[in-house]
């Protein structure tokens, strides 16, 4: 049995003011494994990864990482074992590509916090994994939006965390790019990395994912395999009608499409 990175058990949470509440949830992210997280919009995804990266602390329920209960454990402790990567990251100062990927390596710096041979490797290493290379001297707030998720993504791995946590990491990438997103974390899943992922973009989810964690008003409803998840009757229920699940071709994986897109392609066909 694969070992797990992080567990999140009977979390709860209420934001001040409001009647919306994360109701009892628990999930885990395992040893070489993507799950995805999916959900319609104020479902509490972003809430729940909130918590699992310690941004948030529920009103109830314990999150333990590789086994330590993440109150007993410093900050710095924390980002060497979990990267997180939310929807929005505000910078204030004109850091080129280089020097905000280089700042992944902070939990790991001794003494005065000079990079060593080792650190300068693995920066150069998630530059080279993540594309974002051929603008390491550009400022980051001259990129275009796919260009700086890239880069805000190739910091999080240079901390070399044990799981990421990534919440709609692809929302400003084009399908190209969003593929190579997927296909990366798969590739560091098979090394061992776990990884837990907020994503809009179903079909992905399905692809991509070991498992799939679906939420609905602040209650996780459903876990399990892309194959038990997607289904037309679960995602109708959670997302209304007019969806269709049809296999992929290659993969045999299920995809997600708007009903009246695949009676209009019948009809072409008649």
């Amino acid at each position: 049995m694969a070992h797990e990175q992080l567990n999140v058990k009977d979390v709860t949470y209420r934001y001040p003011g409001s009647g919306w509440q994360l109701q009892s949830a628990s999930f885990s992210v395992a040893q070489g494994e993507v799950l995805g997280i999916i959900g319609p919009n104020g479902s509490g995804k972003s809430t729940l990864l909130k918590i699992a990266a310690r941004v948030l602390l529920p009103r109830t329920g314990e999150v333990f990482l590789n086994g330590k209960d993440v109150t007993a454990m410093s900050r710095r402790d924390i980002a060497r074992l979990l990267g997180y990567l939310p929807q929005k990251t505000e910078s204030h100062f004109d850091y080129t590509v280089q020097e905000v990927i280089a700042m992944g390596r902070f939990p790991h710096l001794k003494g005065a916090g000079f990079l060593g041979p080792r650190d300068i490797s693995v920066v150069a290493q998630c530059m080279i994994q993540t594309g974002t290379e051929a603008y390491r001297e550009r400022p980051l707030d001259r990129l275009s939006g796919g260009e700086r998720q890239r880069v805000l993504l190739a910091s999080v791995l240079a901390q070399e965390p044990k799981v990421v946590l990534l919440d709609e990491p692809t929302s400003a990438l084009d399908i190209h790019h969003q593929v190579k997103f997927f296909t990366l974390l798969s590739r560091l899943a098979a090394e061992g990395m776990g990884a837990a992922v907020v994503t809009h973009e179903l079909n992905l989810a399905s692809l991509f994912s070991t498992r799939v964690l679906l939420l609905n008003d602040g209650r996780i409803v459903h876990q399990g395999s892309p194959e038990e998840i997607l289904k037309s009757e679960i995602l109708r229920e959670i997302y209304g009608e007019g969806i269709e699940v049809t296999s992929h071709p290659s993969s045999g994986r299920p995809m997600v499409f708007p009903a009246n897109l695949l009676e209009g392609e019948n009809n072409a066909k008649s």
